[in-house]
């Protein structure tokens, strides 16, 4: 099958995913005698617009902290890039993350060298440093909420199947070191053969290792807690603007925080279906929430999220498009002159 019909396909096996489960949260939205998108706008109209738009001011701090951070971590591998465009270059890629799941990596890289010359594969290792740290993040606050309520969240979890594989004959670790062999074996393969590639991963490593060149290891840590911090904040702010959930208490925020990052992680477009799934899930569990108010709760608040990723994306996009062409333009005619 050609690549980009895998891809093809990849992607559209990605997005009837996201519909089903969109539509099984839907689906367990019992309202009665009420239309559901009729609900789903009452609970809109319910919500505390205060905190909601104070929310949206603590998501663009928080982007302008990542900005500030990628650019930090290009500074070591020579790569001196305006704040401006490291943040329009963020920006496009997380609108273009909301088409394509994970896209918006590449993406922003290849936005970074339109505006600043910085090699992709260089810009694409600082991404991944950045994704290790966001984990490594995550993990501590998983591990705070599951400190801070324990009994609850272990309910959660015994209602999630993670039994697959556990009748097979062959234990899984078997098969996960012999898939592990094989891709070492075909990667020195494909490295031996071209020498393009290894330029590549020379410049992905340069990147990757950029964290550890750096002249204020402090500053990257505050920037790092400060965005997950921003993250947390904002989690409280939405919970604070509905009345059905403004009283669930500081732990719960930690919980159902934690439980929506990961649901966000999930390779689907910023997070739509599975996000929708989980959070209510664990709203409903742990807080004894009525499955229709989580539901509503979760729709409307990720849609308005998704609102003005959309708006300061597509506003990022077209200043980054009008910045390339207006660089473009000037180099061709110091080249007439």
């Amino acid at each position: 099958m050609p690549s980009f019909l895998k891809t093809i396909l990849r992607y559209a096996i990605t997005f009837v995913i996201m519909i089903l489960l969109l539509w099984l949260s839907l689906r367990g939205l019992d309202v009665q005698d009420e239309n559901k998108i009729d609900f789903l706008w009452q609970a809109w109209l319910r919500s505390n617009k205060f905190y909601l738009w104070l929310m949206a001011g603590f998501a663009i701090a928080s982007h302008v902290l990542r900005a500030l951070r990628w650019k930090m971590l290009l500074q070591p591998t020579g790569n001196n890039v305006g704040l401006w465009n490291s943040f329009l270059s963020l920006m496009t890629g997380y609108l273009v993350n909301l088409a394509v799941p994970r896209g918006g990596e590449v993406s922003r890289c290849y936005t970074l060298y339109e505006l600043e010359k910085a090699p992709v594969e260089i810009s694409f290792g600082t991404v991944v440093t950045e994704r290790i740290v966001d984990v490594l993040c995550l993990l501590v606050l998983i591990v705070a909420s599951f400190y801070l309520e324990w009994e609850k969240l272990k309910a959660f979890m015994d209602t999630l199947d993670f039994s697959s594989g556990k009748n097979s004959s062959i234990p899984i670790w078997v098969w996960f070191v012999a898939a592990s062999g094989i891709a070492v074996l075909l990667a020195i393969y494909f490295l031996r053969k071209n020498k393009k590639i290894l330029k590549i991963i020379k410049g992905f490593k340069e990147g990757l290792l950029s964290v550890f060149l750096l002249k204020n290891k402090i500053l990257f840590v505050f920037y790092s807690l400060a965005i997950w911090g921003l993250y947390f904040l904002m989690s409280y702010l939405v919970i604070l603007a509905f009345p059905e959930t403004e009283n669930l208490g500081f732990s719960a925020v930690v919980t159902l925080f934690a439980i929506g990052s990961i649901a966000m992680a999930a390779p689907l477009p910023g997070g739509t279906g599975s996000y929708h799934v989980l959070v209510p899930l664990g709203l409903t569990l742990l807080y004894n929430l009525p499955k229709a108010d989580a539901v509503g709760f979760v729709f409307v608040f990720h849609a308005w999220q998704t609102l003005l990723m959309i708006v300061i994306g597509v506003i990022s996009f077209i200043v980054s498009n009008w910045r390339i062409s207006k660089k473009e333009n000037r180099l061709s005619g110091g080249l007439k002159r």
